[in-house]
């Protein structure tokens, strides 16, 4: 079979396309046929030894697949050989065959494409996690969402408003915030590209205030970091949760004063160590978020796909952040 390796580290220009052998299912797991591939801000890092987990090289990137299940290893259940489903992996699925625990499996509702499917588990499942486990966000709060052009960020948008929220977008130019208000948002708040000077912290923390309106945000949910958090944290209404979910722009040190003055809590979203930690938690979020497509309500917007040999364009579009919604890798029809 066709493999997408990273056998050093280094950025998509490392990545290679080579012919290994099919893996073959062991005890407890089934064999995926995988059609796509959803591709996320941490495949950038992996390969760069910059994430939590460092699999042993050479490794395939991919966090996250739909596919067919070909073969069933010894005492393989919940699944059976044609059925279509998604894997959330970690890593690993930039493959055109994979091996994964069976339990692990989710099948993919009859109406939904496998390039959707691919793009909908960690981007809408983080953001729904975030959003309803972490910040327990209620209809009528206000939410802002930094970053939220992204597929992480596009995805809190739609949820935010499904959750009866009142929804500002937070985004870097005016394309990303039409985009953003296509999937919903109330307002947007363009904000120039970092790093960024106190002079520009402060004019932000003003233009954020004014389209927050009322007494400020009770959720911000923030998938950037860096400079802009703390212009966030400044626009936060009393007893409000500030979403701690990616750094593209930098680990950010905000001032604690101010979640002092205002009863903020900074509340951590680790989607993928709360998946290995409550499955049947995870598994009632995704019946959720399906229910939630099947109305009509969210809807992964996919902005590019790459077939497999050029998976490596994929993974460098998101990494120069211009990408909108969700980037797909196409491995078969």
């Amino acid at each position: 079979m066709r493999a997408i390796l990273s056998t050093a580290p280094g950025g998509p220009e490392t990545l290679v396309l080579e012919t290994v052998a099919d893996p073959a299912p062991g005890r407890g797991e089934a064999l995926v046929a995988v059609k796509a591939v959803g591709v996320n801000f941490p495949d950038t890092l992996i390969i760069e030894d910059r994430y939590q987990f460092k699999p042993q090289r050479p490794f395939s990137p991919g966090g996250e697949l739909s596919g067919v299940v070909e073969a069933l290893g010894e005492g393989a259940a919940g699944v059976q050989v044609g059925d279509r489903v998604i894997a959330v992996p970690g890593w690993g699925a930039m493959v055109e065959k994979l091996a994964v625990p069976a339990a692990s499996l989710m099948k993919i509702p009859d109406r939904m494409d496998f390039a959707t499917a691919a793009a909908l588990t960690m981007t809408y499942g983080t953001s729904y996690y975030a959003l309803k486990d972490r910040a327990r966000m209620k209809p009528g709060e206000t939410l802002l969402v930094l970053g939220a052009a992204g597929g992480v960020g596009i995805a809190a948008v739609e949820l935010g408003k499904a959750m009866g929220a009142r929804v500002v977008a937070g985004v870097s130019s005016v394309d990303k915030a039409a985009f953003a208000r296509a999937a919903g948002a109330d307002e947007a708040v363009i904000y120039p590209r970092g790093p960024l000077d106190r002079d520009q912290q402060k004019a932000l923390s003003v233009d954020l205030k004014r389209a927050l309106g009322g007494d400020g945000a009770d959720v911000v949910y923030d998938a950037v970091g860096g400079a802009y958090c703390e212009p966030a944290l400044r626009a936060m209404n009393w007893d409000g949760r500030y979403l701690v979910v990616g750094f593209p722009a930098g680990i950010p040190a905000p001032p604690l004063n101010l979640t002092l003055l205002k009863s903020v809590s900074i509340v951590g979203v680790f989607w993928g160590a709360a998946v290995m930690r409550d499955p049947a938690a995870h598994a009632a979020n995704m019946a959720d978020l399906f229910r939630l497509w099947a109305e009509g309500r969210i809807r992964p917007r996919i902005s590019r796909r790459y077939p497999l040999e050029h998976a490596g364009e994929a993974i460098r579009a998101l990494g120069e952040r211009n990408a909108m919604g969700k980037i797909v890798v196409t491995v078969a029809d």
